[in-house]
């Protein structure tokens, strides 16, 4: 019954993914010919790459505080973080456009830091979606490290830094680049909180999924499917990353 079961998923799953291959493959040159489609692939990849990176060099020590450090209030904090995990995209979208339309965030955007409707509102939104997930699964791996093990490298003279860097972080290693990866992939793929604060706007603030909602409105469905199997393609790229990162972080072990 299982096996029944699991054939069944493999075959649903496998159809509708089937059906953006076969029907974007064959449009997929035409639609890397235009610059639209290269604009939105190019905003996508740096719009998400810096968003990941600022979400390693914020959350990870943001994470091993919470993980590892007796902290007032620290059951409070994770309970806030945790809450946008379970929240709506769009949500959280509403949520940075209320904060980014009220007075304070019109005088940063007098500064010179505007968001509302600006790729960088793009980067924005994945730091609100991404850093509690990141967080969050950093702070379980760091949990799960013997803590034996850095009190121990302290008293043979190692300094609480070293410690964590020599000890802590690389017993971690394949969690936080799975947890990076993740986090990498949920922001390429995000759209419904990008809308609702940046919009999309043809060659300003069109991302890959934008440009899909974008091709479907003008019945341009060849393209649409074209732009989706570009999607495809970086999250087989990813996961083909993670799970090497994997067997490097086993091997490195």
């Amino acid at each position: 019954m299982s096996l029944v079961l699991l054939l069944a998923v493999l075959g649903y799953v496998a159809v509708n993914l089937w059906a953006v291959v076969a029907g974007g493959l064959p449009h997929l040159g035409e639609a890397l010919g235009q610059r639209e489609t290269r604009f939105a692939l190019w905003l996508s990849l740096w719009t998400t790459t810096v968003s990941t990176l600022l979400c390693v060099l914020i959350g990870i020590p943001c994470a091993y505080l919470l993980a590892c450090r007796e902290l007032p209030g620290r059951g409070l904090a994770r309970a806030v973080l945790e809450l946008p995990l379970s929240l709506p995209y769009l949500v959280l979208g509403l949520c940075l456009l209320t904060v980014w339309s009220s007075p304070a965030g019109k005088a940063l955007k007098e500064l010179g830091l505007r968001i509302v409707f600006d790729p960088k509102g793009i980067v924005a939104v994945h730091l609100l979606i991404n850093l509690p997930f990141v967080i969050h699964l950093a702070a379980e791996a760091f949990e799960r490290v013997d803590p034996e093990l850095p009190l121990t490298a302290q008293t043979l003279g190692a300094t609480r830094m070293q410690a964590f860097r020599y000890v802590t972080l690389p017993l971690c290693v394949p969690s936080l680049a799975s947890a990076v990866l993740l986090a990498w992939s949920r922001g390429i793929g995000e759209f419904g909180a990008t809308l609702m604060l940046v919009g999309v706007t043809r060659m300003k603030t069109e991302t890959l999924p934008g440009s899909i909602y974008l091709h479907i409105s003008t019945g341009e469905n060849d393209l649409a499917l074209a732009t989706a199997l570009l999607l495809l393609l970086l999250s087989l790229s990813v996961q083909g990353v993670s799970r090497l990162a994997g067997r490097k972080g086993s091997d490195y072990l």
